[in-house]
């Protein structure tokens, strides 16, 4: 059978844009940082969306927001039209003793007053540290919380490390504010699309056909300064970039999988509870100390 170049095109043109991919940005916040005011770095961010028109996602920790400056903030963000969830108050730690399942979900309670006026809430949550507990009793509680209060799970398809490359990136311009910067933004940019190769080519492994990604960055200097840079590099690397609204409507964020500690990806987690990929995952999934040494001999 004939092919026609039309057909063949189409063909194509699906493959070419098979791998999807959507912004969340966790943790938006009001403080001073090197080089911009906190409104200016804000701007930023948002022109670099505004520039692709991409939908995001932010996931909002309530004490960062908590004052004027910060309320203001959200209500340009919903402005705009993304997505505004919760990712608790206090940025707590589940694992361990000291932070129980009352004290988590009171805590994660606290968020919503400050969000749910915005015309772009949306009932997702995100764990602090991506950390959902490390009994069964934290994990399912959680779990049980969520649902009663008609939240769904703001997973994380892609992790990285954005925010330890934001913390040397500060740490350099406080120490020399003329300092170039140009190889953090070659480090974060190869990082990003290195870590979205290896949850996409696992996310295949694991369920066995395309999934609509979330990547995990913060709002940060980082990418006030290199967001627009980062989106055109998954652009060329074959992302297509969709709406946050859209990604999550996936059915692999319905998904709740058997393992603790639970959390870290969705796509790290159901891997780990299929028990085929071992040799794969790493724990925690991602952390400062899979990219000090890199940074380090870069002098970064």
């Amino acid at each position: 059978m004939k092919l026609s170049i039309g057909l063949i095109f189409l063909i194509c043109s699906t493959w070419a844009t098979s791998k999807e991919i959507s912004i969340t940005i966790d943790d938006p916040e009001v403080t001073e940082s090197p080089l911009y005011s906190a409104n200016e770095r804000n701007q930023k961010i948002l022109k670099a969306l505004d520039h692709y028109k991409v939908k995001a996602a932010l996931f909002v920790c309530g004490m960062r927001i908590d004052n004027p400056e910060g309320k203001a903030l959200l209500g340009e963000w919903d402005k705009k039209g993304h997505l505004i969830a919760n990712h608790s108050y206090s940025h707590l730690y589940f694992p361990g003793k000291k932070n129980t399942l009352e004290v988590f979900r009171e805590d994660f309670k606290k968020v919503e007053p400050l969000i749910s006026g915005l015309k772009n809430f949306t009932k997702l949550f995100r764990f602090p540290y991506l950390k959902e507990g490390d009994t069964q009793e934290k994990r399912d509680g959680m779990r049980t919380a969520l649902i009663d209060s008609g939240y769904s799970m703001g997973y994380v398809t892609i992790d990285a490390s954005d925010w330890y490359v934001d913390e040397r990136l500060k740490k350099r311009l406080k120490d020399n504010p003329k300092a170039d910067i140009r190889g953090y933004r070659d480090f974060y940019i190869s990082h990003i699309l290195d870590r979205a190769s290896f949850y996409h080519d696992l996310s295949l492994k694991v369920f066995g056909k395309e999934i609509k990604h979330t990547l995990l960055i913060h709002h940060s200097l980082l990418n006030s300064l290199f967001l627009k840079d980062l989106i055109s590099a998954l652009k060329k690397d074959k992302w297509k970039i969709i709406s946050a609204k859209e990604a999550f409507k996936d059915p692999v964020f319905q998904i709740k999988p058997d393992v603790l500690p639970a959390g870290e990806s969705i796509v790290w987690s159901t891997a780990k509870q299929q028990g085929k990929y071992q040799e794969m995952l790493r724990y925690p999934a991602e952390d400062s100390v899979y990219e000090k040494d890199k940074m380090d001999k870069l002098s970064l």
